[in-house]
């Protein structure tokens, strides 16, 4: 489409200009609102006198209305956004695979980066980067507890938060499950803090294995510091979390022969949250459980998960089909790419 309006740039360059500007404020205003002029300048990186003056026009074109809590669509502005989508997304470059990608998983929001994680781990980078911009979009001001599992891909990501993030927001962050047999520097406890200190947020720590028999479990849940901890995983708005690899995280975790050998024999294609899915996104099998799990995910506000590389393609297919549809996926054109040509691995 973009080719088809070339001759449109060329005569007329600032008629793309603005339309493109005024429909990404309706696209900010949609996902924040309602919204004060002065948050909306800071996130769209736009002085707030610029801003005034589109959201005047806006307002007398009669897309926009004020209230005491900020500036909402009306909805004449939702009908008019509606039905500019898919043109605006094409000119801007914003891929519809996006949106082929969600409607396949089920999902609402699916955001792709270029690459492949596992060709390069810079596409592990970007993902986090999306991530954190999307965050800081998306979430509300005032405190925010947020959980978070371990892994590779959220080690990355949590290098790529920044200060801004923290800005109206007091952070918490919390690990979602006890910890596993993985290099300390991934496991959740060391992402939750690593996380803080890129946002300049607070952490809290469970001090307790992810796996552990009946008889340590019912202790456990009285001590004092894990039961601080567990009620503030209870309490979470956000979650963040990646998908795994069944048989990959089976032998990472250095799970028992017999357990291994049953997901084999169960075709067990992904893992999240302890809970090992085979490709129809049926339990196979479910790790004893300290902390999250993903029948929890339904109350939370904003579930983030974030995962890349052709390798889990199937994977992440698996486990949507469980997935609260308000999950936002962060992935990469490699997954996605596999995904919807079907040919998952």
């Amino acid at each position: 489409m973009q080719s088809d309006y070339a001759w449109i740039e060329a005569i007329a360059p600032d008629m793309l200009a603005i339309a493109s500007k005024r429909y990404q404020i309706l696209q900010y205003i949609s996902w924040m609102e309602p919204v004060g002029r002065r948050s909306l300048a800071d996130q769209m990186h736009m002085s707030e006198r610029t801003l005034r003056t589109e959201i005047d026009f806006l307002r007398r074109q009669g897309m926009l209305e004020s209230s005491k809590s900020g500036v909402v669509m009306t909805k004449n502005g939702r009908e008019l956004f509606a039905s500019m989508d898919d043109f605006m997304n094409q000119l801007l470059g914003i891929r519809s695979d996006e949106k082929a990608l969600a409607n396949q998983l089920g999902i609402d929001h699916c955001i792709i980066v270029s690459g492949d994680a596992d060709q390069s781990a810079r596409v592990l980078d970007d993902m986090g980067r999306t991530l954190s911009r999307t965050m800081q979009l998306l979430l509300p001001q005032g405190k925010q507890i947020v959980a978070v599992m371990g892994g590779t891909t959220l080690a990355h990501a949590a290098q790529q938060m920044t200060y801004q993030m923290s800005t109206g927001r007091d952070l918490t962050f919390v690990p979602a499950r006890g910890g596993v047999g993985e290099t300390v520097d991934i496991q959740a406890n060391s992402v939750a803090a690593a996380m803080a200190a890129s946002t300049g947020g607070s952490y809290k720590m469970l001090y307790i294995p992810e796996n552990v028999s009946p008889e340590t479990y019912k202790p456990l849940l009285n001590e004092p510091s894990v039961k601080e901890v567990l009620q503030l995983i209870d309490k979470s708005s956000v979650v963040i979390h990646s998908v795994g690899e069944a048989l990959v995280m089976a032998r990472r975790r250095n799970m028992a022969p017999e357990i291994q050998k049953t997901l084999q024999q169960n075709h067990a294609v992904a893992e999240a949250f302890g809970t090992f899915f085979d490709e129809e996104g049926k339990v196979v099998y479910k790790i004893p459980k300290i902390g999250m799990r993903i029948t929890d995910l339904d109350d939370i506000p904003f579930v983030f998960a974030i995962a890349g590389g052709q390798s889990k393609a199937g994977a992440i297919k698996a486990y949507m089909q469980n997935a609260p549809k308000q999950t936002w996926l962060i992935t990469d054109a490699g997954a996605a790419n596999s995904i919807l040509t079907g040919e998952t691995r």
